[in-house]
């Protein structure tokens, strides 16, 4: 075979997801968001839902998340998200209503809005990128944030007498009569990353078949935050975030 044929874009066989921009992201060099973006990017193509979907941004590191993945989004106000979603699903039940947080938006100042959401059942899918620290605004504590892991705020570590302790939220979402799917997943290898786009793709499908609310958690890193390399960030995910978050379903009814 001819050189030129092997690289030809029909011939490839792994290329750019077609729903994904050509954008260049802001996300710092090994952040997990552009490998979750590129899953959801996939399934609403292979799943045919190009025309029937609408994703709510966040405020947090994807606040943009709308320059990126080419379906119809709305942005929402900080934490309000699962909120949002609850509209846009009751006005337009045929469609596949997604909103995608991170720990800050979601655990923090959006805890209400994600509590009730779920508990009233909503038929929307709820991404959680929990990577335990507020990687937008400077890498402050977040909810998520370790005990003894140090940020911007917690300088000397988290400490549970004056902190608290580190909010699972996943746990309670499942224990909620309205959640129907709550897993924990990962992106960091390749079989990590096929685990979480099957996770995304039930979650989706059971938005699809009004079955209530899907919640997937990817546990994630924020190497600019944690002051790690990517290739570091990983392996500090699996040897301490792993213990507190521990992957697989929580529940699925």
């Amino acid at each position: 075979m001819d050189t030129n044929d092997i690289i030809r874009p029909e011939n490839k066989v792994y290329a750019r997801p077609r729903l994904l921009t050509e954008n260049i992201t802001h996300y710092c060099p090994g952040c997990s968001h552009g490998v979750v973006h590129r899953i959801i990017a996939e399934l609403i193509d292979e799943m045919g839902l190009e025309d029937r979907t609408i994703g709510i941004a966040p405020v947090g590191c994807a606040v943009f998340a709308y320059n990126y993945i080419d379906v119809d989004w709305i942005e929402a106000a900080h934490g309000r998200a699962p909120a949002l979603a609850s509209a846009a699903a009751r006005l337009n039940p045929e469609n596949l209503v997604f909103t995608y947080q991170g720990d800050g938006d979601l655990s923090a100042i959006g805890t209400a809005e994600t509590i009730h959401a779920c508990n009233r059942g909503e038929n929307i899918v709820i991404i959680f990128i929990n990577n335990a620290i507020y990687g937008m605004t400077g890498g402050q504590m977040a909810p998520t944030t370790l005990l003894g892991m140090k940020t911007a705020t917690t300088p000397y570590g988290r400490r549970a007498d004056l902190n608290g302790y580190p909010l699972a939220i996943s746990p309670l979402l499942a224990a909620l009569d309205g959640t129907c799917y709550v897993t924990r997943q990962a992106v960091h290898t390749p079989g990590a990353v096929r685990k979480t786009k099957a996770a995304i793709k039930k979650a989706f499908t059971n938005a699809l078949n009004k079955r209530g609310t899907s919640v997937v958690e990817v546990v994630s890193t924020c190497n600019s935050g944690w002051k790690l390399s990517p290739a570091d960030s990983n392996r500090w995910m699996v040897e301490h975030m792993f213990e507190k978050y521990p992957l697989g379903d929580l529940k699925n009814v």
